[in-house]
C-alpha cells in the first residue's frame, strides 16, 4: 500500500488493534474482587448458619451442611455425620430453643482455584463461655457449603495442668478410650436442658 494511501486512512483503523489488545488484557487479568466476593458470601453463609440455631429453624440450619458433612463436638466422643448431628438437635429444634453462637471474631482462607474455603472464629456463647469454631466449606453449584465444622473451647495454659487431670480422671473412671475402638463405646446421646449447646455438660473448671 503506498503510503499517501495509508496516511490517508482513517485513525479508526489504527485504534482497534489497540482497542482489541486492551480488551484481552482486561480479560485475561484476574478478578481482584473475586476472594472479597467469596469472603463476603461465606461470611453470610456462617451468620446465618448461627443465627438459625439461635432462631431454631431446623430446615435453615441444616440445609447449610453439605450431605457428607462432619460435626465435631469437644467431646471425644462427638463426631457426628449431619443426620446424626441432625437427629441428635432435633428435640431442641423442634421445642424452639436451640444454642446462640454469635461470632465476635473470624479469619476465611481460599484455596488457588476458590473451590475451597477453611476459616476459624472466635465465639460468644451463653453456655461455654468464649468459644471457638473452625472448619471447611466448598462450593457447591455456587452456593457454599459446610462440609466440616469443629467445636472447641480454648483452655488458658495457667489452668491446663489441672484440666488435663480431670479429664484422665474421668476417662480412667469411666473408662473411656479414645482411639482405642476395641475398648471404647459412645454412649447413648444424651438431651440437656435447653438452651445448651450441642456439647455434654460438665462442672466449670475451679479458679486458682
Amino acid at each position: 500500500m503506498p503510503l499517501h494511501t495509508l496516511n490517508a486512512l482513517p485513525d479508526e483503523v489504527f485504534r482497534v488493534p489497540t482497542v482489541s489488545l486492551l480488551l484481552f488484557v482486561l480479560a485475561s487479568a484476574p478478578a481482584n474482587t473475586a476472594p472479597a466476593d467469596s469472603k463476603a458470601a461465606i461470611t453470610a453463609v456462617l451468620d446465618d448458619w448461627h443465627q438459625a440455631a439461635a432462631a431454631a429453624d431446623e430446615a435453615r440450619y441444616f440445609g447449610h451442611f453439605t450431605d457428607d458433612a462432619v460435626y465435631l463436638g469437644t467431646d471425644a466422643t462427638e463426631r457426628w455425620t449431619r443426620d446424626e448431628f441432625r437427629a441428635w438437635a432435633k428435640p431442641y429444634f423442634s421445642k424452639g430453643k436451640a444454642w446462640n453462637f454469635k461470632a465476635t471474631s473470624r479469619h476465611i482462607f481460599l484455596s488457588k482455584d476458590g473451590a475451597v474455603a477453611w476459616f476459624d472464629e472466635a465465639l460468644d456463647t451463653p453456655n461455654l463461655g468464649p468459644s471457638r469454631g473452625s472448619g471447611v466449606l466448598v462450593k457447591d453449584a455456587g452456593t457454599w457449603k459446610i462440609a466440616q465444622y469443629n467445636l472447641s473451647i480454648p483452655i488458658p495454659n495457667d489452668v491446663l495442668p489441672e484440666v488435663k487431670r480431670r479429664i484422665e480422671r474421668e476417662l480412667a473412671r469411666s473408662q473411656k478410650t479414645p482411639g482405642k475402638s476395641s475398648t471404647w463405646r459412645a454412649p447413648p446421646a444424651k438431651v440437656p436442658s435447653p438452651q445448651t449447646p450441642p456439647i455434654k455438660e460438665r462442672a466449670p473448671a475451679q479458679a486458682n
